[in-house]
């Protein structure tokens, strides 16, 4: 019998455990350079937006051994240069993962509104309902649930115990609700690690455009006789598209990566104080 109580909790851990995620994060940003790498050479670089007088047969100018200037906006983020599509690839990346992170975390909330839960746990607590608790955290299912049905579960193994003193017994009803947190922490901080990241890569990679750009630009000027202009249009073009790709890229990651951080600490502080409770519950009840 006791060799099955680690087994149960551990079931008990996962009951509500159902956070939903992308587990390989490398593979999305291998499908969003090769869609961003698409929409740089089909769309952006259509010859549509671009001033040409026959554009019969030509699908991207980067097939077409012509020089044109853009006649849209579009047009211009195409003249953004090499840079543009491994820009737009950490953009898609860091609104993939905000999608995947938004659904991961709706799933580990539970159904039911966290607060109340909370509330209707402890209110079981206070009249000693386990089994109602219990019942609740069947009916609320995500982290917290797991959380603490895994604590719950060892509330009732304990209440049985007749070995282990009350301090003993409090100790490791404390254990196991740190256990069964860390246990949900990981699946649900998975892949913010790369959206910070991006909020400092997007802009580093963003100015190394606009340091090319710039580059291109002083060429143009520095070239012996006449500017060319449609050189220096291009390098000024390439260097204020990168810039834009690179601030909008740092700017929706920092947002993205707060407020799922913002997410994460209400659901750890609720996993705190349903966990605080169980155990100040035990205490005064044994």
């Amino acid at each position: 019998m006791e060799a099955n109580k680690p087994q149960q909790t551990a079931k008990a851990a996962n009951a509500g455990h159902n956070v939903r995620g992308i587990k390989n994060a490398f593979l999305v940003i291998i499908a969003c350079f090769i869609v961003a790498v698409c929409l740089f050479l089909f769309f952006f670089g259509h010859p549509s937006h671009f001033e040409l007088e026959n554009a019969e047969g030509i699908t991207s100018m980067a097939f077409a051994d012509v020089k044109a200037n853009p006649s849209d906006l579009i047009g211009t983020i195409y003249m953004g240069g090499i840079i543009v599509p491994v820009l737009q690839t950490l953009f898609l990346t860091v609104i993939v993962l905000s999608v995947e992170r938004y659904i991961a975390l709706s799933s580990a909330k539970g159904k039911g509104n966290i607060t109340k839960f909370v509330k209707d746990i402890k209110a079981c607590l206070a009249t000693n309902n386990i089994a109602k608790a219990q019942e609740l955290c069947k009916q609320q299912k995500g982290s917290v649930a797991a959380v603490v049905a895994a604590a719950l579960v060892r509330y009732e193994e304990m209440d049985k115990n007749t070995v282990l003193s009350k301090e003993q017994k409090v100790a490791t009803l404390q254990k196991e609700v740190e256990e069964a947190t860390a246990m949900e922490m990981p699946s649900l901080q998975q892949n913010l690690p790369i959206v910070a990241t991006l909020t400092t890569l997007g802009t580093l990679v963003g100015l190394l455009g606009t340091v090319i750009g710039m580059i291109k630009s002083f060429q143009a000027l520095g070239a012996s006789g006449a500017p060319d202009s449609s050189e220096l249009s291009k390098g000024i073009s390439e260097a204020l598209v990168n810039t834009a790709f690179g601030i909008a890229t740092g700017a929706f990651a920092v947002i993205s990566y707060n407020f799922y951080t913002n997410k994460i600490d209400n659901m750890t502080y609720a996993i705190d104080e349903i966990g605080y409770s169980i155990v100040q519950s035990f205490a005064a009840t044994h």
